[in-house]
């Protein structure tokens, strides 16, 4: 049987028990569902749906970002996995200028801030992830963050202190009566490490949505129900080498359903 990890829970208790008028504390809180639906993943199985947890909030101090996915294999088994598995992250940051009281804004950067994750999977997959964060302002988006981590992974294929840079924005276009937004993220880790045990390799997720607000094309409320494609380009996928017989870069568009409530 699967289980969620027990951090990833706790974290989202913890959240969902805050009041949402907590004043200062708890600025905002969003939460969503996504079923995605895509063909042609590598290393696990080609054809995959998943069901994704999200939760964002910011508030006093800083921000928090965490998401829990559920994968169905489509009937087809993962040799370590089997039929289904789960994955999260939970990636707190803390805004310096915040807890200093001072601001720490300099050129495109807003504000300075330490950020970190935890990254778990089923088995003993599981990353911590600690560096700078900036949120920079990049004009017409909505938002843009840059974070410098360290990253440490455990498991089978381990590798430690490699460096790996990840941005995340969002864009919005209109479009017509409604609108196309466009965010995502981009994990680079930069570089390899050797250990008895193997080579984590230096990879590149690149993995952008692209939804049209239905919800307010309908007039069903703004920014509550998306449909669109979530696209995954990932080389040397989980740190493997894609050379020979083995291809572990992915390409991969999932049409997608969005409901944030």
């Amino acid at each position: 049987m699967n289980h969620i990890p027990t951090a990833l829970l706790l974290g989202t208790s913890l959240l969902a028990s805050v009041p949402s008028q907590a004043g200062q504390w708890l600025q905002w809180h969003g939460e969503s569902l996504t079923y995605l639906y895509g063909k042609d993943f590598k290393i696990n199985p080609g054809i995959q749906q998943t069901l994704t947890f999200e939760h964002a909030n910011k508030w006093k101090y800083g921000d928090t970002f965490l998401f829990v996915d559920k994968i169905f294999y489509n009937g087809k088994a993962d040799p370590g996995k089997g039929v289904t598995t789960y994955y999260g992250e939970f990636s707190p940051r803390f805004s310096l200028g915040k807890i200093l009281d001072r601001k720490l804004a300099f050129g495109p950067v807003k504000d300075v801030l330490l950020a970190m994750t935890y990254e778990r999977g089923e088995g003993d997959n599981q990353a911590y992830l600690i560096g700078p964060g900036f949120d920079l302002d990049v004009p017409g988006f909505n938002y843009f963050v840059l974070n410098f981590y360290v990253r440490n992974t455990e498991g089978s294929r381990p590798g430690d202190n490699v460096w790996q840079i990840t941005p995340a924005w969002s864009y919005t276009v209109p479009l017509g009566k409604s609108d196309i937004l466009i965010d995502g993220y981009m994990d680079w880790v930069t570089d390899n490490d050797q250990n008895r045990r193997g080579t984590y390799h230096a990879n590149l997720h690149f993995n952008p949505q692209v939804k049209y607000d239905l919800g307010k094309a309908l007039s069903l409320g703004n920014k509550q129900l998306y449909v669109g494609l979530e696209y995954s380009y990932w080389k040397d996928k989980y740190g493997i080498d894609s050379r020979g017989a083995l291809d572990s870069n992915q390409s991969v568009a999932s049409a997608l359903i969005k409901v944030h409530f």
